[in-house]
Parts: structure tokens; sequence; C-alpha cells
């Protein structure tokens, strides 16, 4: 038998996130800064909604910041993602984002992650 429970989680998720999709829109000016989290990794992408384009993205297993995770918790690392999501949007000239929980409740990792890009410099 299937896992109902998390299925229905899930779709719960999708659902939140379909519903606040429909006011919230990124542009070149203030694009989008989007969450996805599983059980192991949180994934963050600044996305231009009008020209379908990923400007910035950021996550626990890029390259360049996975070897600094390893000894930190999940929600520290979350923390690191937004700063370094934060740092490389400043560096393309972005300094204004709307946020997007991703349908996911703002605690824990995903408001580390607001935190993170906050201190980077980035206005939520």
């Amino acid at each position: 038998m299937p896992d109902i429970v998390g299925r229905r989680k899930y779709l719960a998720r999708k659902r939140r996130h379909r519903r606040v999709r429909k006011h919230i829109s990124g542009s070149a000016q203030r694009p989008r800064m989007n969450i996805y989290r599983s059980n192991k990794n949180v994934f963050v992408q600044v996305i231009d909604d009008v020209a379908g384009r990923t400007l910035v993205s950021c996550s626990t297993i890029d390259k360049e910041i996975a070897s600094s995770l390893t000894e930190k918790n999940k929600v520290q690392a979350a923390k690191i993602v937004g700063q370094t999501v934060g740092q490389r949007a400043k560096q393309a000239g972005i300094s204004t984002v709307v946020f997007d929980r991703g349908g996911f409740k703002y605690a824990g990792r995903v408001a580390a992650v607001a935190e993170g890009a906050r201190e980077a410099g980035l206005e939520l």
C-alpha cells in the first residue's frame, strides 16, 4: 500500500504553492526567489518569470559550498545557502526579490534561507 499520508502532504503543499503563485510573479527588476526543500537538501532559485529564466541559483549540493556544509546541521546549511544566493544575486545586480516559500511553512530551513539572504544584503 502506498504512503497515503505522504502523498496527501505533498498534494497539500502543491495546492498552497499554486494558490500563492496566482499572486506572486517575478520580473527583471524584482525577480522571484523560490525555495524547494527536500528531506536532505535545500534548493534556491532567483527567477525572472517574464523572460522565463533562472538568473541565480544555489543549493546544498553545489560543489563550491558542499564541502563546507559537512559539519553543519540542515538549518545552518540552509542559512549558508541563503547567504550564497544573496551574494550571487548582488553580483548579478539584483537587490530586491519577491520571496516565494514554495508552499512550505516559514520556519526552520525556509526561514534560515531568508535570513541568510537578508544578511547578504538582499531585500525580501
